[in-house]
This record gives C-alpha cells, sequence and structure tokens, in this order.
C-alpha cells in the first residue's frame, strides 16, 4: 500500500487563480474508488495501490492541458512501505499518539 502526494498546476495561464484547473484534477478522483485520496491546500494525498495511484496522477496531469493549459507541472511524493501496512489516517494517529 502506498501513500503519495501530487501537486498538479498549469504554468503561463495568464492568471495567478488555479482553483479551477484544482477543481477539474480533482473530478477525475470523483468517481475513483481503488484509492483514497484527501484534498488539502497544498495538493492531493492518495492511498493505495501505486499503480493504480501513478495511473490516477497520470489522469488527472493531462486535464490542466484539456482545459487550455500549454505547460503543466506535476510533483509527486511517494511513501511506499512494505514491511507493513501503512495508511493515511495511521500515519497521522501515530503523530497524535505522540503529541499526548
Amino acid at each position: 500500500m502506498a501513500i503519495a502526494e501530487a501537486t498538479i498546476f498549469p504554468v503561463g495561464t495568464g492568471s495567478t487563480s488555479l482553483s479551477s484547473y484544482v477543481a477539474a484534477c480533482e473530478k477525475v478522483l470523483q468517481d475513483e474508488t481503488r484509492i483514497k485520496y484527501q484534498l488539502t491546500p497544498m495538493g492531493t494525498i492518495l492511498e493505495g495501490e501505486l499503480d493504480v495511484i501513478l495511473e490516477i496522477v497520470r489522469k488527472m496531469h493531462e486535464v490542466p492541458f484539456e482545459n487550455g493549459a500549454e505547460r503543466v507541472e506535476t510533483y509527486i511524493k511517494i511513501d511506499d512501505r512494505r514491511d507493513k501496512k501503512s495508511t493515511m489516517s495511521q500515519k497521522l494517529n501515530s503523530v497524535m499518539e505522540k503529541l499526548k
């Protein structure tokens, strides 16, 4: 099980506002049942099988092009732990327990 963060944004759109592009990328995830995901202010966290995550990020990468962008930058961070199951909530809970 992998956890990844993807940040996808168009470059040179003529506007500093990117929320319409973000919303269009998030629509790719709305009907996706193979992963869990969470939108954050700086990117989207995805949890699932690595091959599936990479497939979905590739689809999301194409969305700004489909909406008029001529250049898109995509950043991906991947935490692929194979010694035990790791989830978004488990990682957060681990930190919260240490804050007590």
